[in-house]
């Protein structure tokens, strides 16, 4: 049997995007998380929040190690397997990049240091600053990778003049039509997926009774975070899509599993089935895909067969990946909405079921982040910029499908080695939890002994830390 390149290419960068964005989605709301840890305690001076800070960046470095290892790799693949797309997009592509490195990478480079072996070293001031700098290089590197693919969903401000693409307006460019929902979103999803995380982890000292104070004031700042920022995820998720349904009508098509252009179209249940572009079976909910995409219950929504067959995206897979990311954002609106009414009464942080329940959402923000990341990479096909360049004219014309089966199952062997070490030592660093305070009698100290240094924010007993400047 002969091997497909450009299929093995496209499963190649799938998957490791797929594990790539899965650690970016959690640091960049995490470095936030933890210069906010930093300010509270710089103005409070309460040894809770700098031990949660402490905590939580050891969490961190594990992540953005495995974050930076994995994301490598991603601008190899351009010249190895996309050569012909990296010749056309050099000039666009190329400066992105690199303003992704001297803008934001060198910057996480030099502070990451200060937050992760300052601490007790410097004064706290310059700590806390350093915390900051590094939250704001994630938010800097996702607003470069995103306008680079953003472009490639809505190219504009370029035109294709023999072969490549030169830019005519890099303002255009940059700020493309489907950037400003898609960063919006996209950071929102990061906070998301902190905040569900670290209630989850929080939910789970409170259950085994570890660090009490300290695990009770992170959930609820959890809580009340996730109680605004999921319906608000959902709201921006609304304009995103009437912003595809304009540039990308075919893969809101797909989404919607609606093969023919017309108005009251139902949400639905169904099977797609392309070869015979009709669904197998359908239940839905008369008018409400129409009221949803176009704010209207008798709107008209384009449909599949609008476009040729072979300018179809996978369509099955893009409807059923959009199910998931809407289902489980709406579960995690619900879970927000039960936090709020079982904090009458304190009851949110001893109620031993929605405890349990927050343990398991810790996972799902990454199962919808993947879900909505092959919807919009899936739904885009088979172009790999929009409209202008597909899949097969942007491969490396001489790869074999033997060179991309070696690479592809190279990656796969790789990346699950430093996911099981990555893994291994993040569940080390979660069980040993946030190190005790000195004299610290509670039940963590049985589980973490090690006693605090100047590089690890000692503390004594009656005192605020001395070198606070």
């Amino acid at each position: 049997m002969e091997l497909d390149p450009l299929l093995l290419s496209r499963l190649q960068f799938a998957f490791v995007v797929s594990f790539h964005a899965i650690f970016p989605v959690f640091t960049i709301g995490l470095a936030s998380y933890i210069a906010v840890l930093n300010g509270l305690f710089y103005k409070t001076e309460n040894p809770a929040w700098d031990r949660l800070a402490l905590f939580w960046t050891r969490v961190f470095a594990v992540v953005f190690g495995m974050g930076v290892v994995s994301g490598i790799v991603m601008s190899f693949q351009f010249g190895t397997n996309w050569s012909n797309f990296s010749y056309a997009t050099a000039n666009f592509m190329g400066p992105m990049l690199s303003y992704e490195v001297v803008t934001a990478f060198f910057l996480e480079a030099a502070f990451l240091g200060v937050l992760l072996f300052g601490r007790g070293k410097v004064p706290q001031g310059v700590h806390l600053f350093a915390s900051i700098m590094v939250a704001l290089g994630t938010f800097i590197s996702s607003f470069w990778i995103l306008s680079a693919n953003s472009w490639m969903q809505t190219p504009a401000g370029a035109e294709l003049i023999d072969g490549r693409f030169h830019i005519t307006d890099w303002a255009a460019a940059i700020f493309n039509p489907s950037f400003p929902w898609r960063f919006s979103h996209k950071v929102m999803a990061s906070f998301v997926t902190g905040g569900f995380v670290v209630a989850g982890v929080s939910a789970w000292y409170l259950l085994i009774g570890r660090d009490v104070e300290a695990n009770r004031r992170a959930l609820s700042m959890c809580l009340w975070l996730l109680l605004v920022l999921t319906p608000a995820q959902a709201v921006i998720g609304d304009f995103h899509g009437l912003n595809t349904l304009e540039h990308q009508p075919t893969k809101v098509a797909a989404m919607e599993g609606n093969w023919e252009t017309q108005s009251n179209v139902p949400l639905l249940a169904a099977w797609p089935d392309q070869a015979a572009q009709e669904n197998l079976f359908e239940i839905g909910i008369p008018s409400l895909a129409s009221l949803i995409l176009t704010h209207h219950a008798d709107g008209v929504v384009p449909g599949i067969s609008e476009a040729p067959v072979d300018e179809q995206p996978p369509v099955w897979l893009v409807f059923w990946s959009f199910r998931v990311m809407v289902g489980l954002g709406f579960l995690m609106i619900g879970v927000a909405l039960v936090g709020l009414w079982l904090r009458r009464g304190g009851r949110v942080y001893r109620h031993r079921g929605f405890l349990q329940t927050l343990r398991v959402m810790s996972v799902t923000p990454f199962v919808a982040v993947l879900a909505g990341w092959f919807v919009t990479e899936t739904g885009r096909a088979p172009w790999l910029v929009y409209g202008v360049m597909t899949h097969a004219e942007g491969v490396t014309p001489s790869l074999t499908g033997g060179m991309a089966l070696f690479t592809l199952t190279g990656y796969m062997a790789v990346y699950a080695v430093v996911f099981a070490c990555g893994l291994y030592y993040l569940t080390r660093v979660v069980r040993q939890g946030m190190l005790p305070e000195s004299g610290d009698d509670s039940g963590e100290a049985h589980h973490a002994k090690r006693p605090f240094s100047a590089a690890n924010a000692r503390f004594d007993d009656d005192a605020a830390p001395t070198w606070r400047q």
